[in-house]
């Protein structure tokens, strides 16, 4: 059920304490730690701490939580002094986008140029 912790859920593991993280940023609703493979010199996990499958799935079932998530982005980019020279939020919604872990969560990335097209 969407909310609920999911028992199979790294990021669910991660919210209960059960695996560790290098957390950067807590909130009554949110969760942001550092990426174990970053892709930047900067690259926060900002998560719902309800359990939500996608950003899509987030946004249409709790979109004040979503609200929550863009929110500490923007914290999180303040924190890691990267909103000056610019910084990316990116939510990969399905395997073929690239989701690994099937709990919504944002990449904040930044600290170097961030080209676009992506990849």
């Amino acid at each position: 059920m969407a909310g609920e912790p999911q028992a199979d859920c790294l990021f669910c593991k991660i919210v209960e304490g059960n695996i560790p993280a290098t957390i950067v940023r807590e909130t009554e609703t949110t969760l942001a730690f550092r990426d174990i493979n970053p892709q930047a010199p900067s690259h926060v996990l900002v998560i719902p701490k309800a359990h939500h499958a996608d950003a899509a799935s987030l946004a249409a079932a709790a979109p004040e939580l979503a609200a929550d998530v863009l929110r500490e982005a923007g914290h999180v980019a303040a924190d890691e002094e990267i909103v000056e020279h610019g910084y990316r939020v990116v939510f990969n919604t399905g395997a073929g986008a690239g989701q690994t872990v099937f709990h919504a969560h944002a990449h904040v990335l930044g600290g170097r140029g961030l080209q676009w097209p992506p990849g």
